[in-house]
């Protein structure tokens, strides 16, 4: 792992772990007094922004999470950009590598959430140019040879086994035959062979989820690289595109996007296998939810058949 930029402040971090293991009711206050402000956002983990001796604001990020390699998956991502010089995503600090709750300082950026901007086009093609910058960063150290969280691999063994095997234990649930026959359709298909096709490792941030992202002065910026690893262009654009959080963009929007997010004539039919086995995962995803998200689960059915049929705006 690369040496940190400046020194952790240790002392803060360890009072900040022990205020976070003390009283909620205190809590509040204590944080108040260390200079911290908690963040919004950190769904995995928790995301503090402190005002530092230096003057300049540090978002800390402490990791309650440690499983996959989620630090070490962060760091090494921002380490790896920074030489780079973008604007639009946030520069490391430091490192502190607790064995509870290691954290991260990085720094913070400016920005509205890209999901309300007024123009969904221009932010989504300000978002495409940002992706593209990030994959042409050469991948070198850790995440030259550690896939994303959550690849096309992954989806496909959820869909040939997790998921069936739930299926076949719910036989009298009349949604089961509707999915064992969307799912017969996707395996003979031939989506999973061009999923799995190897393809260029392009570096990824592995998390598609919309809410990452902001529109700036520099462009469209994103945060949390705590799933970041290799990838392929194909894979990540329908990963994108079919990310839950992209409903709220229309498909006539997403088609003009297609070449900004590196879908060409050549692979055109591989980014439409990864896009329905995407759209399919998100399917089981919320099948496992169905009674209290239905109105999602509806949604996601009409938009995997829809993929599936002669009305697929991307075919």
């Amino acid at each position: 792992m690369s040496v940190p930029l400046i020194e952790a402040p240790t002392d803060l971090l360890a009072e900040l772990r022990r205020v976070r293991a003390g009283a909620a009711d205190d809590r509040d206050a204590a944080l108040l007094a260390l200079g911290l402000r908690p963040l919004t956002g950190g769904m995995q983990n928790d995301l503090y922004l402190w005002a530092s001796p230096h003057g300049d604001d540090v978002v800390i990020k402490l990791y309650v999470k440690s499983d996959r390699q989620r630090m070490e998956r962060e760091w090494a991502a921002l380490t790896l950009l920074k030489p780079h010089g973008l604007r639009t995503v946030p520069a490391p600090l430091w490192l502190d590598e607790a064995p509870v709750e290691p954290a991260i300082g990085m720094t913070r950026l400016h920005g509205q959430p890209l999901i309300e901007a007024a123009d969904q086009l221009a932010a989504l093609r300000a978002l495409a140019h940002t992706t593209t910058q990030l994959q042409a960063v050469p991948l070198t150290g850790l995440l030259a040879g550690l896939p994303r969280i959550d690849t096309g691999e992954h989806y496909m063994v959820r869909l040939t086994q997790a998921w069936p095997e739930l299926l076949s234990g719910q036989p009298d649930d009349p949604l089961t035959p509707v999915m064992q026959q969307l799912l017969a359709v996707w395996q003979r298909s031939g989506d999973a062979d061009l999923v799995a096709a190897s393809d260029t490792p392009v570096l990824s941030r592995g998390d598609a989820n919309l809410l990452n992202w902001m529109t700036t002065d520099d462009g469209a910026a994103c945060v949390d690289f705590e799933y970041a690893g290799f990838s392929n262009v194909v894979f990540d654009a329908a990963d994108l595109i079919e990310h839950i959080s992209g409903r709220v963009v229309p498909d006539s929007i997403w088609t003009q996007l297609l070449p900004d997010l590196g879908v060409t004539d050549t692979n055109r039919h591989q980014f439409a296998a990864n896009q329905r086995t995407c759209a399919l995962r998100w399917l089981a995803v919320l099948w496992k939810q169905r009674d209290r998200r239905c109105e999602e689960f509806a949604v996601q059915y009409e938009r995997v058949d829809m993929l599936f049929s002669s009305a697929n705006p991307y075919a």
